[in-house]
């Protein structure tokens, strides 16, 4: 069981990236006030845990709905991820990020920047709402769902912890260590992804 808490630990740091979202909302909120940046980092947070929740309950029941087997969402998830593990290596993923938040902040009657852009989509994006689905059609039975659902709240907390700490984190690091470390990420992410791809092709070839 603890392999699965780290693996699933482990691939949520990836996809969601902590560290890369908290310099984003560092830009966004420079003008505003500590109480207020704390609050929206607060409500950030929690609207992207709703989200993956509902998602990780009745993400599957919503699949057979459609009529979309688990096989088909897990090599469409994988190839997902597996963009998305591109993204990071080439260092587009970051660029993406920052281009969509200067929009947001070019916009003057945009104030609170918690549930657009950093709920949705910068934590509780597809990639992630992909993810929470996958490992949870992947680890059946309460037990596995609830380890999936902790490592899952664990690196919601990080992420509030990040939001929290942006200009901190942002003189420690550095862009050129963040960059090494996206790199890296983006690696075991598109390694995953592939066995996510591989796993839906042996379920949908039996």
């Amino acid at each position: 069981m603890l392999e699965l808490y780290i693996s699933t630990f482990i691939t949520f740091f990836v996809v969601i990236d902590p560290l890369g979202c908290a310099p984003i909302f560092a830009g966004l909120t420079s003008g505003a006030s500590s109480v207020h940046r704390r609050a929206m980092a607060v409500r950030a947070v929690l609207v992207s845990a709703a989200i993956l929740l509902v998602f990780a309950l009745f993400g599957e029941g919503l699949l057979h709905g459609l009529g979309i087997s688990l096989a088909s969402f897990r090599i469409a998830g994988g190839i997902m991820l597996f963009l998305i593990a591109l993204e990071m290596v080439f260092e587009k993923r970051t660029q993406r990020r920052e281009d969509r938040a200067a929009k947001v902040a070019e916009s003057p009657e945009v104030e609170d920047v918690s549930i657009f852009p950093m709920a949705m989509p910068m934590i509780a994006g597809p990639g992630s709402i992909a993810t929470v689905m996958l490992l949870m059609a992947r680890n059946n039975g309460l037990e596995r769902s609830l380890i999936v659902l902790a490592a899952t709240a664990t690196i919601l907390a990080i992420t509030l912890v990040a939001l929290l700490a942006a200009g901190p984190i942002m003189r420690l690091l550095g862009t050129r260590i963040e960059a090494v470390i996206t790199r890296l990420l983006g690696v075991l992410l598109a390694a995953l992804a592939v066995q996510f791809v591989i796993d839906g092709l042996q379920v949908g070839f039996r």
